[in-house]
C-alpha cells in the first residue's frame, strides 16, 4: 500500500508522504501510516463476488477506448494523444489499450471544480483523500500504488520528484480542459512511475476554445470557487490564459472532532504558440499551483484511548507549491508526414508543513528534462505505417526541509536517459497494431528496458476485439532511500526499482447509433514491491523489496445510451482483485463504479446530471497498536449521489447549482478521517 511520504515523526500529518503496503505506508514515518497507507496505497481492498452494475454520463461524456467512440460525446473521430510519442496522436477507437477521454463538456455538465471528483467516473480508477477539499488526494489505476500512476499536466510531468507521485488535492479545474486516462503499462513510452497507467490532464488551446469565460460560485462550507479564462487564435499566434480559485472553511476531518479543516486552492495557466512558418511551431506553458491547507495529526500517546486515530490538532495546516514550464519547438517536412519536436520541461515543488505557525518537517523536488523526438509516416490510407524514435534525459533533485537533529538534508539527484523507438501499423479501418521498446540508463539504479504491443480489430461495422500486453517499472524514491529516523524509520539505499507486466483483452459492441457496451479483462504482477517492515524487538520501519508477487486483475465494464439528442446515460463498474503472496491489499475497493444520466431541453437552455458513485468496502491499515505494527480494519462502502443543473439566461449567461453527496453519506476513504456531508453550491457564468 503507498501514499504520499513524509518525513519521519512521532506524530502523524495528514499531508506528503507517499508508500505503504499491506497497511504499511512505504515510506511514512509510523505517524503518517495512519492516513497513507500504500501499494494498497491510499485504496486497496479486494475479492470477488457480485456484479454492481453502474455507470457514468453526461449529454457529452467521456470517449472509451473500449467501448464504440461514436456512442461517447467525444465521437469515433477522438484523438488520445498520449497514447503515442509520435506527436500525431492516434484515434480512440483504434488504440488496442484502454482509455478514457473526459472531455470539456463533461467536465462542464458535471460542474467539476476538483479534477480528482470527476476520476471517480473512470473504470479502474480508486480515489482517496483525506477529509476535505485540499487533503491529500491519491489515485490508483487497476489495484496499483498511486506512485505507480505518471501525471502530465499540459505534456509537463507534475509529480513532486521528493515523494515519487503526484498530490491531486491542489488540482482544481479550469474553464476548458480536457483529460486522457490510459490504463495499464506505458513505460515503454514514458519510463519509471507509468505502471498503473497516464493521466493528462490538457487545459485547451485558444484555437480549441477561443473566448473568453467567468466563473463564480458559493455555498455549503463557506466555499468560495472563481474561475476565469481569456484565449484566442489570430492565425499563427494562439494563446490561453486561465486562472481559478478555490476557498473554503471545511469541515472537520477528525471522525469525532469539531475543528474544521479549510483550504485556499490557487491554480494558474498560460499557453501560447506561435507559428512562424508552415512547418515550423513554437509552443510554451507556464503553470503555478498552490495548495494553503489546515491539517490534523494523529494521536500518539500510547495511554490514549484515542491513539493512533486523527485529532484536532490546532496550529497544525501545510503550504505546497509547484512551479511548471515548458517550452518546445516542432518542425513538420514531406507533406506533414515527418514531424520532429525538441522540449524542455521543469517541475520545482516545496512542501512545508508547519506546527504552531514554526517550519515542522518538510521537502524540495525539481526535475529537469529535455525530449526529442522524431517520427515518420509512410503508406496511404488503406496500408501505412508510422516509424518513432525518442530520446529524454532527465534530472530529479531532491532534499529535506526540516528542523530536526535526525534529518538528512543533503541533496540528492538522480540522472536518467531513456530512449524510445516505436511503430504502428494501420490496415485501412480495420486493424491496428503498435509496439514501443524503451531503454532507460540510470545512474543511480539498474538499467532497465520495457516494451508493450497492442492491437485493434474490427471483425464488424459494429464489433471491436482489442488486447495489450507491457512491463513497467518504478524507481524508489527518495524518502524510501534517504529517509531520516528518529527511532522509527530508516530508510535503505539499497533498494532496486519495481517491476510490473500485465496483459488486457476486451472487446466493444455497438448497438445501432443509440447505444454501445465494452468489457476488459486486465491482468498484472508486480516484483520487487516495495514494502515497510517492523523486525522485533525494536519495530523500526525500514523499506525493503519483497520476494512475492503483488497480484491484480478484474474486469471493467461499459456502457453508453443515447436514445435522443437530449437525453444520455453512461455507467461503468469495476470488479478488481488484489492481493500481495495471497494478502489482500488495502485501499483498494473490490466493487466500484458511476453512472451519469443527463437530461436537456430542447432548446438546450436548460441542462440537469444525476451522478452516482459507489466505492465498494476496502480495507485500511490502523496505526492504533503502541508497536508501531499496523492493524488491518475494514472501511463500509459508500455511494455518492450529486444532482446538478444549469439555465442559459441570456445568449452568454447562465446560472447553476449543484447539490454535493445528496444523501448525506457518511463514509471514510481512510481509516478515522471523516469526510463532508451534504453541501449545495450556486452560482453564475458567464461566456463571450
Amino acid at each position: 500500500m503507498r501514499a504520499l511520504k513524509a518525513p519521519v515523526r512521532k506524530t502523524r500529518h495528514p499531508v506528503a508522504g507517499s508508500g505503504v503496503d499491506h497497511g504499511v505506508p512505504r515510506g511514512t514515518s509510523p505517524g503518517h501510516m495512519l492516513l497513507m497507507a500504500r501499494g494498497n496505497s491510499l485504496m486497496s481492498n479486494i475479492s470477488y463476488a457480485s456484479l454492481v452494475a453502474l455507470a457514468s454520463a453526461s449529454l457529452s461524456t467521456p470517449a472509451f477506448a473500449q467501448v464504440d467512440p461514436d456512442a461517447s460525446g467525444a465521437g469515433s473521430d477522438a484523438i488520445v494523444v498520449t497514447a503515442t510519442r509520435s506527436g500525431e496522436g492516434i484515434a480512440a477507437d483504434k488504440l488496442g489499450g484502454s482509455v478514457t477521454i473526459l472531455d470539456s463538456v463533461a467536465l462542464d455538465q458535471r460542474q467539476t471544480r476538483i479534477v480528482s471528483d470527476i476520476l471517480r467516473d473512470v473504470p479502474g480508477v480508486a480515489v482517496s483523500r483525506t477529509g476535505a477539499v485540499g487533503g491529500l488526494t491519491q489515485i490508483r489505476i487497476r489495484g496499483t500504488e498511486g506512485n505507480h500512476v505518471l501525471v502530465l499536466v499540459d505534456g509537463i510531468e507534475v509529480s513532486d520528484p521528493y515523494n515519487g507521485e503526484y498530490d491531486f488535492g491542489a488540482l482544481i479545474a479550469d474553464p476548458e480542459a480536457r483529460i486522457e486516462v490510459l490504463r495499464g503499462q506505458q513505460s515503454a513510452l514514458y519510463g519509471s512511475d507509468a505502471i498503473g497507467g497516464v493521466i493528462h490532464y490538457m487545459t485547451l488551446s485558444g484555437a480549441d476554445a477561443p473566448g473568453f469565460v467567468v466563473r463564480g460560485e458559493g455555498g455549503s462550507f463557506g466555499t468560495f470557487n472563481g474561475a476565469a479564462r481569456a484565449a484566442g487564435n489570430s492565425g499563427t499566434f494562439d494563446y490561453a490564459i486561465s486562472g481559478a480559485y478555490n476557498h473554503t472553511n471545511g469541515t472537520p476531518s477528525a471522525r469525532n472532532g469539531v475543528r474544521d479543516i479549510g483550504s485556499d486552492i490557487v491554480g494558474l495557466s498560460a499557453k501560447v504558440g506561435w507559428q512562424p512558418t508552415d512547418g515550423v511551431k513554437i509552443n510554451a506553458v507556464a503553470r503555478y499551483s498552490l495548495n494553503d491547507a489546515q491539517a490534523n495529526n494523529s494521536d500518539n500517546n500510547p495511554a490514549s484511548a484515542t491513539f493512533g486515530y486523527l485529532i484536532d490538532s490546532p496550529g497544525v495546516h501545510f503550504r505546497n507549491q509547484g512551479f511548471y514550464g515548458l517550452l518546445g519547438a516542432e518542425f513538420t517536412g514531406l507533406d506533414g508526414r515527418w514531424i520532429t519536436n525538441v522540449s524542455g520541461q521543469f517541475a520545482d515543488i516545496t512542501r512545508k508543513n508547519f506546527d504552531g505557525g514554526a517550519l515542522d518537517f518538510g521537502s524540495k523536488g525539481r526535475r529537469y528534462k529535455g525530449s526529442a523526438v522524431t517520427s515518420l509516416r509512410l503508406g496511404d490510407d488503406a496500408f501505412s505505417h508510422r516509424l518513432t524514435a525518442a530520446v529524454d534525459v532527465e534530472r530529479e533533485q531532491f532534499r529535506t526541509l526540516s528542523t530536526s537533529p535526525f534529518a538528512f538534508i543533503g541533496e540528492r539527484h538522480i540522472d536518467n536517459v531513456g530512449i524510445v523507438g516505436e511503430y504502428e501499423l494501420a490496415v485501412r479501418d480495420v486493424l491496428n497494431l503498435g509496439a514501443s521498446v524503451r531503454r532507460d540508463e540510470n545512474d543511480r539504479f539498474a538499467d532497465a528496458t520495457t516494451f508493450r504491443v497492442q492491437g485493434s480489430l474490427r471483425v464488424t461495422g459494429t464489433t471491436r476485439l482489442r488486447g495489450a500486453y507491457g512491463t513497467g517499472i518504478k524507481n524508489p524514491g527518495y524518502f524510501e532511500l534517504y529517509g531520516y529516523s528518529d527511532g522509527r524509520y530508516i530508510g535503505n539505499p539499497n533498494l532496486k526499482p519495481e517491476k510490473s507486466k500485465g496483459w488486457e483483452a476486451g472487446v466493444d459492441q455497438a448497438i445501432g447509433s443509440v447505444a454501445s457496451f465494452g468489457v476488459t479483462y486486465f491482468d498484472s504482477r508486480l516484483q520487487d514491491e516495495i514494502f515497510v517492515t517492523y523486525p522485533a524487538p525494536a519495530f523500526v520501519a525500514t523499506p525493503a523489496n519483497r520476494s512475492t508477487l503483488s497480484k491484480q486483475h478484474g474486469l471493467e465494464f461499459l456502457f453508453s445510451l443515447h436514445p435522443l439528442p437530449q437525453i444520455r446515460l453512461d455507467a461503468n463498474y469495476t470488479l478488481l482483485r488484489a492481493r500481495e503472496n495471497g494478502a489482500v491489499e488495502v485501499r483498494r475497493p473490490r466493487h466500484s463504479g458511476s453512472v451519469n444520466a443527463t437530461v436537456m431541453s430542447a432548446d438546450q437552455r436548460f441542462s440537469g446530471t444525476l451522478t452516482l458513485r459507489y466505492n465498494g468496502a476496502q480495507t485500511d491499515a490502523a496505526y492504533i497498536d503502541p508497536s508501531f505494527v499496523p492493524v488491518t480494519v475494514r472501511l463500509k462502502d459508500y455511494a455518492l449521489v450529486n444532482l446538478n443543473a444549469e439555465y442559459r439566461l441570456l445568449g452568454n449567461l447562465s446560472i447553476f447549482g449543484r447539490i454535493e453527496n445528496l444523501t448525506d453519506e457518511d463514509y471514510e476513504d481512510v481509516f478515522s478521517v471523516a469526510t463532508p456531508g451534504r453541501a449545495a453550491y450556486a452560482g453564475v457564468k458567464a461566456r463571450f
